[in-house]
């Protein structure tokens, strides 16, 4: 095989793996698929804060965030009376 032809397939073969990549890079940078990242993040980082190792709920971490939402409501509502 000559050197030109070489050089053909490693310019040709160059510009398949760029393509491939820049076709990554764009379905990467979709919104959607950002949106759906991130949500599945926060989905991951809510069942780890809301259940132990074994599956478990952690019911003190939950009864606490539960018991600062009635707080904040309650205090948003007598603010609310006094005006």
């Amino acid at each position: 095989m000559s050197d030109t032809a070489r050089l053909e397939q490693d310019i040709q073969a160059t510009r398949a793996r760029l393509e491939g990549t820049i076709n990554e890079l764009a379905y990467c940078a979709q919104p959607g698929v950002i949106a759906q990242r991130q949500a599945h993040g926060l989905r991951l980082k809510l069942d780890a804060a809301t259940h132990t190792d074994d599956g478990e709920l952690r019911i003190e971490r939950i009864t606490a965030v539960v018991a600062a939402v009635v707080a904040v409501v309650v205090v948003v509502g007598i603010l609310r009376r006094r005006r």
